[in-house]
Order: structure tokens, then C-alpha cells, then sequence
């Protein structure tokens, strides 16, 4: 295989626009995730149209060890990657001490753990050809405190810190590290945590106009690539850090009240 890519969470939304993306500059993809025929689907759909080769791994990757056992996989093929795109991830709506412990301990799992190991895994052989590209996709969620998902807006800064401080230390080593920020994006994502009626997904934008801003900016290896927010939310962001985090609490909380 040929300028290989791995993308978690493949099989729907960003993720399968990401996977389009690839294909469509001739790169040669691993997809994963839990729905195996969705998957099939995809591999099919793009080797058909793009001539790409393929190869499907369906996972769970909220189990911790679902990393090791990728990196196990694609080491018994002799495949090089060039490319890691860490895009599976959840959320969930509710109070924090209502919601069910195992899902939002799933969320932590998945979000933050298997997204770290997968980065640990395969860096030191990019690190060694002095060439790859690592692309975690974070969300807006990261630079703020957000109730009514607490754990989900906690997990993804992390991702927002942990992608941002790797980014220096692989400075002038041929290795990049970018986050993807995406605002509400039209994914399975906000029917999954409960959100299809909150403010905050009233005009979300589409996952292909997402998937390409952050291909783009992975790319031009960017720190921080920020997509889907409306000019209003744009404002919002730029004077934030001027806001009483009282203020910001509330203001978050209320969009996200169904």
C-alpha cells in the first residue's frame, strides 16, 4: 500500500468525507470502526470510484485495548502509515451526575485514551522515515467549559492540549500533529448525544465542508484548524477571554437545554 492513511471512525460523517478526501489524492486507506457493513460499503464505494486499495477493521475502540490490537494488525501486514487521522469520538447530554456512569466512562475511553495510545503507537515510526501527518479531531467544545456535557467538552481539551503540545515537540522533525475544531457539523454525532434540538446544532454545517478544512489544514501541518462556525460564533470566540466565566457557563448551558 501506497501513502497509507488510517481514519477511525470512518463509516459515517467526517470521517467518511475524510476517507473520500484521501482516496480522491490517490492515498491508499485503512478504515475502522464498530459497523462492519457500512464499512464494506465505503471500501467498495472508493476503490470502484478512485482505484484506492482498502482494507476495513471493524473495532470497538472504546475498549482500551482495541489500539493495540489495530497496531498489532497493520504490523502483521508490513504496512507503512503516513498518515493517522483520529476522528471516532462521542458526546452525550444530561447532568453529569444523572447520566449513566458506563457511557460517559466509554466517552473517556474512546475520546481521550484510545486516541493517545494510537498516537503513541504509530509516531515513533513516522519519527524514524522523518515523515507523517497525525490529524485528531477535537471540536469548539475544547475551549470552553460546557454543561450539560461536561465529560464530552473535558475530553476534547485534552485533545485540543495533547495535539497542540506534541505539535512542538515533533518542530523540525518532518512529523506533524494537528487538531481539527469543528463547530456543529450535520453528523450522526448530535442524534447520538441527544442534541438535535438544542440551539446549538440549529445551523450546522455539513460534515464534507468540515473534512475538507481539516484535510487542508493537516496538510499545511496547522495547529489548530477551525471549521463550521457561523460569523456570529466566530465574534463569540474573539472575545470570549473578556467574558466573566459565570457568563460563558450559562450562555453554554442554556444552548444546550432541549
Amino acid at each position: 500500500m501506497k501513502n497509507t492513511a488510517i481514519i477511525t471512525g470512518a463509516s459515517t460523517g467526517i470521517g467518511r468525507e475524510l476517507a473520500r478526501i484521501h482516496a480522491k489524492r490517490n492515498g491508499d486507506l485503512i478504515i475502522i470502526a464498530r459497523n462492519k457493513a457500512k464499512l464494506e460499503e465505503l471500501k467498495n464505494e472508493l476503490q470502484k470510484e478512485f482505484g484506492v486499495k482498502v482494507i476495513c477493521i471493524s473495532k470497538d475502540l472504546s475498549v482500551n485495548e482495541s489500539a493495540d490490537e489495530i497496531y498489532t494488525e497493520i504490523k502483521s501486514r508490513e504496512i507503512s502509515i503516513e498518515y493517522l487521522i483520529n476522528n471516532a469520538g462521542f458526546g452525550g447530554h444530561g447532568y453529569f451526575h444523572e447520566r449513566n456512569w458506563d457511557s460517559d466512562l466509554q466517552m473517556i475511553n474512546l475520546n481521550i485514551i484510545t486516541l493517545t495510545k494510537l498516537t503513541r503507537l504509530f509516531l515513533p515510526e513516522m519519527l524514524k522515515n522523518k515523515k507523517g501527518k497525525i490529524l485528531n479531531v477535537s471540536s469548539t467544545a475544547s475551549l470552553m467549559p460546557g454543561p450539560l456535557q461536561a465529560v464530552y467538552f473535558a475530553t476534547k481539551a485534552f485533545v485540543t492540549s495533547f495535539s497542540n503540545a506534541i505539535n512542538e515537540e515533533l518542530r523540525g522533525k518532518g512529523v506533524s500533529v494537528s487538531a481539527l475544531l469543528p463547530g456543529a457539523t450535520n453528523t450522526e454525532f448530535a442524534n447520538s448525544a441527544g442534541l438535535n434540538n438544542t440551539d446549538l446544532f440549529k445551523d450546522a454545517f455539513s460534515a464534507k465542508y468540515v473534512a475538507e478544512k481539516g484535510y487542508k489544514g493537516m496538510m499545511k501541518s496547522k495547529l489548530n484548524i477551525i471549521a463550521g462556525l457561523s460569523f456570529t460564533q466566530k465574534i463569540m470566540f474573539l472575545i470570549m477571554p473578556l467574558i466573566p466565566k459565570r457568563v460563558i457557563l450559562k450562555t453554554i448551558k442554556k444552548m444546550q437545554e432541549i
